[in-house]
Formats: structure tokens, C-alpha cells, sequence
């Protein structure tokens, strides 16, 4: 800081110290009301441009994976969907070996055979309607399908569900039963059971999905709260801080004011080497 000397006149440098320091005040003082409009600590790259940098890295991630976690919601209802529809056919298959299993036995006469063998015709047709309504965006889920989801914020962090093959009652072998005897009811008992097996591994690999789904989705939501903690550390303010930092210079402001003031007048006591 330059010193002034009192007896020189033309450049009063106490009074320009006093303003240099009243500038920096309100420019320091300018910069905490801004942080206290705005909540944020790095409202321009010139304040962190390391911190910001990172603060935008930070915040790329947060809502990569915030839409990450979104699709896993998505990807947990398609699943959901097609555990739906696996879950009817699954009964229909049930009902189906309940009527094989009555056609089963030789006191039944043509005549309530026949209505049992038009009752498993009703049910395999059932099963085809469902797999035909089990979709999602016009996509049947029972009928070799492969779906990708996008479950994590990098490229490879992907989890697929896979339908090989279909679920219809041709596909299941279960479209053209008999039960005109015990011993053709035996052998269309067989083939519901196999249909079943083959259900049932299809609920299965569903169910794992839907488990590992539940696992990323924890797991993603803890990475966005602690993603978000660090990015809201570096580029968020701290309001009681700047709250103090403000109070501190608006008191300041006033004495340098005061003090630019003084500076100011100081000079006149010159005049009183010219009065006699």
C-alpha cells in the first residue's frame, strides 16, 4: 500500500488507498450476495475452474444415473408383464391337468369326455390369446424376444432378458390333447407337464431378473445421493457461511466509506499555512 504524504497535494493517495479498499469490498461483497441469491458457490468458472469442472462431471454422472435408475423402474415393469402373463398360462396349464387328471379315470362315459376335450380346446386357445396380449410397445413378450436395458451410467453397464422360443399351445404341445381313453389322457398328461416345466424355468429366469433389478436399483440410488453429496460439496454454498461473510463486509463497506470520507477532507488542513 502506498503512503501518502499530506503536504502533496495533487494526488491524495490516502483517499485512493481508502478507495482501492472500498472497491475490493464491494466487489468481495458482490460476490457473497450472489452466492446467497443463487445457493451456489461457483456461479462463474472464474471462482473454482478446477471445482467447477469437476462439479460438472459430477453432475453429468448424477443424472446419468438418475435416468438409469428410471429405466430400471421401466425394465422392472416389462418384467412384471411378462411374470403376468407366464403366471396365466402357468394356471391355464394348471386347469388343463386337472381335466386330464378327471379324464383319467374309466367312469367317465364318451359323452363327458367329449365336453372335457373341448374344455382343454377352450384353455389352449386361451393360452395363445395371452401370449398374443402379453406386449409391451407392441412387442410380444412370450415370443423369442431379447430386451437390453440400460441400468447403470456407462455404456457397458447393460442387463438383457432373453425369451427363446414361444409359449404358445402348439409351441407347448399342448393344442391337440385327447382324453378319449385313460391311457390318451395319460400321455396328454405328459405333455402338460413338460409345458409346465417349461413355464415354470421361464418364471424362474424372471424372477432372477426381477431380483437383480431390485439389487441394481438400490445400488444406483445410493450412487446418485452420494454423487450428488459430493457435487452439491463443491459447487453448492454454505448460506451460514456467506451469510457471515456478507455481514462482515457490509460492515466494512461503511468504514471504508467513513474512512474514504475522512481522506478526503484531510487535505484541507494545508490551508492553514496560508492564513496569516
Amino acid at each position: 500500500m502506498a503512503e501518502g504524504d499530506l503536504t502533496r497535494i495533487r494526488a491524495n493517495i490516502a483517499a485512493l488507498n481508502a478507495l482501492n479498499s472500498l472497491k475490493g469490498i464491494n466487489k468481495q461483497l458482490g460476490v457473497h450476495s450472489l452466492r446467497l441469491a443463487t445457493g451456489k458457490r461457483l456461479n462463474s468458472s472464474a471462482d473454482d475452474p478446477a471445482g467447477l469442472t469437476l462439479a460438472k462431471r459430477l453432475d453429468a454422472r448424477s443424472r446419468s444415473l438418475s435416468q438409469a435408475l428410471a429405466n430400471i423402474g421401466d425394465a422392472q415393469n416389462v418384467l412384471s408383464i411378462a411374470e403376468g402373463g407366464a403366471n396365466n398360462i402357468q394356471s391355464l396349464l394348471v386347469q388343463m391337468r386337472e381335466k386330464i387328471i378327471q379324464a383319467g379315470n374309466d367312469t367317465l362315459g364318451t359323452g363327458e369326455r367329449t365336453a372335457i376335450f373341448q374344455q382343454l380346446g377352450q384353455l389352449a386357445l386361451e393360452i395363445d390369446d395371452v401370449v398374443r396380449e402379453t406386449t409391451f410397445n407392441n412387442v410380444q413378450m412370450l415370443t423369442n424376444v431379447l430386451f437390453t436395458f440400460q441400468t447403470g451410467a456407462n455404456g457397458t453397464d447393460i442387463t438383457t432378458f432373453n425369451v427363446s422360443g414361444t409359449f404358445t399351445s402348439a409351441a407347448l404341445a399342448v393344442n391337440n390333447l385327447t382324453v378319449a381313453s385313460q391311457a390318451l389322457a395319460s400321455v396328454s398328461l405328459a405333455s402338460v407337464d413338460a409345458a409346465l416345466v417349461s413355464v415354470s424355468n421361464m418364471l424362474q429366469d424372471i424372477g432372477a431378473k426381477m431380483q437383480r433389478m431390485g439389487v441394481k436399483e438400490q445400488t444406483v440410488a445410493t450412487a446418485v445421493v452420494n454423487t450428488e453429496a459430493a457435487r452439491s460439496r463443491i459447487e453448492d454454498a454454505d448460506m451460514a457461511r456467506e451469510q457471515l461473510e456478507a455481514t462482515k463486509l457490509q460492515i466494512l463497506q461503511q468504514t471504508a466509506t467513513a474512512m474514504l470520507a475522512q481522506a478526503n477532507v484531510a487535505p484541507q488542513a494545508i490551508l492553514g499555512l496560508f492564513q496569516r
